[in-house]
């Protein structure tokens, strides 16, 4: 048994976030997260362990633990073996003056590494694990062009900046720049305040760049898992993790609070093995509560920009993309912005009655009226049979789901703002009937699901979603024939999406919901967006 499988109760699995960006690993998911690499790492004396952001020293305790068993034949005696592993094998990076107290106390038992109560001692009392203060390269526009955090993140020498280290050139250090890394692990901070708090810019994905770019042998993380199919300024990324065949394997935690309780990262989380010597598709795992649910090894560029996060929901997926070549319901949904930026979601310029030359516009709490020249966009639009779409619908983080909302199947007409897209227009009823009978098949809907990580909905997420032949209608059986769909895959697709109803308003173009009286209709209140 290790000496260091004595601490009952762990300290470190009752530590609680301290702020947004400083999200503590337990234990528990340390060692998961260690599972991942091979097993001859831990008898590789030679081997240096890098974690740039620690925030509880948990990652590097956790190592230490393993190479002292791992190393024994190497090193036969306790102490030397324990001098070697501590002083030339571990290293980390305190992301604040804080957390790099908590580091040491967990790895050296001690705050100050230079002092008796060290495990090893060192000269600094840092030890191997410092804060390293940096600053921010802010551009004329305010923003660091670095981590891209706003100007007041700088707030004297007594409040921390959140400029990390690790990318803003601090660390490693100049004493330890010609040292290679063998191995880089850690939990990185996860995002930076935006736009005065009122967003958040993702941050993590600068840290694995910054990682993978020193060329270890190994990079094992953890970050949100939004990356997979958005995620703002993620683009890039996406397309960099996508197509980086040394990605050897994933094992994603879809299920909210599953890995870090009391904390919500809309989403889920995943961590991932890098290997700099796999050349290869990649192992890709669910992991829920604890235990692995599903594996398969994947090629992860099949997902055609996107990372598929659910191994079944990829060979259904594969299945459609094989028998339709055709147009996908991308090409077809509206932008955002249907009839122009006038007609915001909070759009108030209407009239409660119709007047002469007026169009009625379909509003997220009711209805009214506009004149011809507050359509800035697709004024043609208004003489199409159509189907609209909430902009927002539900779909992550829930067993089942709905994934869009209540469509709307109008008469020609009318306008809307923008808390709906235009999912389809048409030149006549039977088109709309049938388009928006197919939106709410469980088979589109999962489609959708599979591209689609929060509640917005932009045409991107209806990629995998074929157009198919609108003279006709479709179900659910017709589509699961269709595509050829065992009678797993087709209880597999019914598990994970809800029934849905369509609002009709095919004899006019206000749907009567929206009416005085109706279910959407909320006098005297802003303009909500849709149910969902």
């Amino acid at each position: 048994m290790s000496r260091f499988s004595q601490h009952v109760p762990d300290i470190l699995d009752c530590l609680a976030q301290l702020s947004n960006d400083e999200v503590p690993t337990s234990p528990k998911l340390a060692r998961a997260m260690l599972d991942l690499l091979p097993e001859h790492v831990w008898h590789e004396p030679d081997y240096r362990w890098l974690d740039p952001f620690s925030k509880s020293g948990v990652f590097l305790r956790e190592i230490a633990t393993r190479l002292l068993d791992g190393l024994a034949e190497w090193e036969p005696d306790f102490a030397k073996r324990r001098e070697h592993i501590f002083r030339s094998m571990l290293y980390g990076a305190a992301i604040t003056e804080m957390t790099g107290i908590i580091s040491r106390r967990s790895v050296y038992c001690a705050t100050d590494a230079s002092s008796a109560y060290s495990v090893v001692r060192f000269d600094d009392p840092s030890g191997n694990i410092p804060y390293v203060p940096s600053t921010h390269d802010f551009n004329a526009d305010g923003r660091c062009r670095l981590c891209n955090g706003p100007r007041d993140l700088e707030r004297g020498d007594t409040r921390e900046n959140y400029a990390y280290s690790f990318i803003h050139g601090t660390y490693p250090t100049e004493e330890l720049a010609d040292m290679k890394f063998d191995v880089i692990v850690g939990n990185p901070p996860y995002q930076i305040d935006s736009d005065g708090n009122t967003r958040t810019m993702p941050i993590y994905q600068k840290f694995v760049e910054r990682a993978i770019d020193l060329n270890p042998r190994y990079v094992l993380m953890i970050t949100p898992s939004r990356w997979f199919t958005g995620g703002l300024g993620l683009d890039e990324y996406r397309a960099r993790m996508i197509a980086d065949r040394h990605l050897a394997k994933i094992v994603d935690n879809p299920k909210l609070f599953d890995c870090f309780p009391g904390v919500e990262i809309k989403g889920g989380v995943s961590y991932f093995l890098w290997d700099r010597d796999h050349d290869d598709d990649c192992e890709f795992s669910t992991r829920v509560t604890g235990k692995i649910i599903s594996t398969m090894t994947r090629d992860l560029r099949a997902g055609d920009g996107v990372l598929v996060r659910d191994n079944l929901a990829a060979s259904i997926v594969e299945k459609v993309q094989d028998l339709h070549s055709g147009d996908t319901l991308d090409s077809v949904v509206s932008s955002r912005i249907p009839y122009g930026a006038s007609l915001s979601t909070n759009f108030k310029g209407d009239l409660p009655e119709p007047f002469e030359g007026s169009v009625p516009i379909v509003k997220g709490n009711g209805s009214g009226y506009i004149r011809p020249d507050q359509i800035t966009k697709n004024a043609d639009w208004v003489r199409d049979w159509k189907v609209l779409i909430p902009k927002a619908g539900d779909g992550h983080g829930r067993e089942s789901a709905y994934v869009l909302g209540e469509p709307i199947a109008v008469a020609p007409g009318s306008v809307s703002t923008d808390t709906y897209l235009v999912a389809g227009r048409f030149e006549d009823r039977m088109g709309a009937e049938n388009y928006a009978k197919y939106l709410v098949t469980k088979l589109v809907r999962f489609l959708v699901l599979q591209r689609k990580a929060t509640q917005d909905l932009v045409p991107e997420r209806f990629k995998f979603a074929p157009m198919l032949d609108m003279t006709r209608p479709w179900t659910d059986e017709q589509l699961y024939d269709h595509f050829g769909l065992d009678d797993g895959e087709r209880e597999y697709v019914e598990s994970k999406i809800m029934p849905r109803e369509i609002n009709w308003s095919l004899d006019s173009p206000i749907p009567a919901s929206h009416l005085p009286g109706g279910s959407k209709y909320k006098p005297g209140n802003a303009d909500d967006e849709a149910d969902q």
